[in-house]
């Protein structure tokens, strides 16, 4: 008999080992563990770069505020990127290495913004680790894969207490927090696909 959880996990969560690249993105949000994460593999020498993403929300037009570690990350942030670059000097990074993105409010513009910020700069794409909530991992890979066909891209997520549980590929199933969360991501996958993300996909090396 097939396991459908275990391939619904299979699908919605990946990971990968770090590997030397270009850039670390990290993907827009409210939680400074993405951040963290992101300066750590900055750290360990994986990146000269790390883009900090993420603009306001789409739906309310303002950065919603920091969801976690309020107490370190207290900053009057205007955006998902100002909250990102304060946790990623805080943690060492050297504002040198950082590239803003906040232009974004979504996954889908978090990748095309941050092909165009990269292209702007001059920085190149050839390889890339994305830094993102683990049950977002599916949808994040899917939109920048669109936008960066031609790019090898890992994803190393970042472990995050969200909604009182770190959702992981061996747990998401076990309450109904986790499975709303893991089920509203393979729905996104769905309805958010295009045909130019088809495309796209098909160049992919």
């Amino acid at each position: 008999m097939r396991d459908l959880v275990k391939e619904i996990g299979d699908f919605i969560f990946l990971e990968d080992e770090p590997q030397k690249c270009n850039v670390i993105i990290t993907v827009g949000g409210s939680f400074p563990q993405i951040a963290e994460k992101s300066a750590e593999l900055y750290k360990s020498g994986f990146a000269d770069y790390v883009l900090a993403g993420g603009g306001v929300s789409v739906k309310t037009g303002v950065f919603t505020g920091v969801k976690d570690k309020k107490d370190i990350y207290s900053g009057d942030y205007k955006t998902e990127c100002d909250l990102y670059e304060d946790v990623l000097i805080k943690n060492g990074v050297p504002k040198s290495a950082i590239v803003r993105e906040d232009r974004s409010g979504h996954t889908r513009a978090n990748a095309e913004c941050a092909a165009a910020v990269l292209k702007e700069q001059g920085i190149s794409a050839e390889k890339m680790i994305l830094v993102c909530k683990r049950f977002h991992a599916r949808r994040c890979l899917m939109f920048f894969q669109s936008a960066f066909p031609e790019t090898e891209i890992l994803v190393v997520p970042a472990d995050i207490e969200v909604g009182e549980m770190n959702i992981t590929k061996d747990n998401w199933h076990t309450s109904s927090y986790g499975i709303k969360r893991v089920m509203g991501e393979l729905a996104r996958c769905g309805d958010q696909l295009t045909e130019t993300d088809i495309n796209n996909f098909k160049m992919v090396k």
